[in-house]
């Protein structure tokens, strides 16, 4: 483990460094309207942070629908199809996301992407924030468990080449910063969408605007103690 603070930064995306989960909303409620019904706040506040192996039970739970695994792919299908749409109508940044990038990489620390969305969906996002700045780029449909589970970020250490515990994860949601707290991360928490509990690992902060190295070494060595 580092003695001189994080080695690598791993990202969340949707509500991290992009406003992304606006435009799930839009999408999720478009697919809850299609199939007759509309989603409830709660409904979609257990879907924050996950993938969408995760969040289609949940919306037909929600909507009080009965469903089969061939439900499932096609509304997965039609939800995959209307938010590319709207990705590629535009992506709009986190308050401070595209400097705090910035900072990270003068500061010449490796990052890892670490998201439960797609890689279908992924690609569109990376050309607003920028391929070449992630040395890995962890999908949602790259791994075996998705967020909460700690896989995502174990992987993602492991391709920068680094324990988990030498990354600190920035995240925005409960599901995502439960993957990267049980992966062994420090974690700087940025709540977006809905609140996140508190933990040991994990520092809260407001926004990421005025973020600097300091913080993240500061923000790492209280992960770890």
């Amino acid at each position: 483990m580092s003695n001189g603070g994080p080695r690598a930064v791993l990202w969340d995306m949707d509500g991290t460094l992009l406003d992304s989960e606006k435009l799930w909303d839009v999408s999720l409620e478009a697919l809850a309207q299609h199939l007759g019904g509309h989603l409830s706040h709660q409904g979609r506040e257990a879907m924050v942070g996950s993938n969408m192996a995760q969040s289609l039970p949940i919306l037909f739970n929600d909507l009080g629908l009965e469903f089969t695994p061939d439900d499932l792919t096609a509304a997965g299908q039609w939800l995959r199809m209307k938010t590319a749409e709207l990705f590629d109508a535009g992506l709009e940044w986190r308050p401070g996301a595209q400097a705090a990038l910035d900072m990270v990489a003068a500061a010449g620390m490796p990052m890892a992407l670490v998201t439960n969305t797609e890689r279908f969906l992924t690609e569109r996002a990376l050309g607003t924030l920028g391929r070449d700045r992630f040395t890995a780029i962890i999908c949602g449909d790259e791994v075996t468990r998705g967020k909460p589970d700690p896989e995502p970020y174990a992987k993602a250490a492991a391709e920068l080449g680094f324990a988990p515990g030498d990354c600190l994860a920035i995240e925005d949601s409960p599901t995502g910063t439960a993957a990267a707290d049980a992966a062994g991360c420090s974690v700087l928490v940025v709540p977006c969408e809905v609140a996140v509990p508190e933990g040991r690992r994990r520092t809260q902060r407001v926004s990421l605007d005025g973020l600097t190295a300091e913080h993240l070494h500061d923000y790492w060595f209280r992960g770890q103690n």
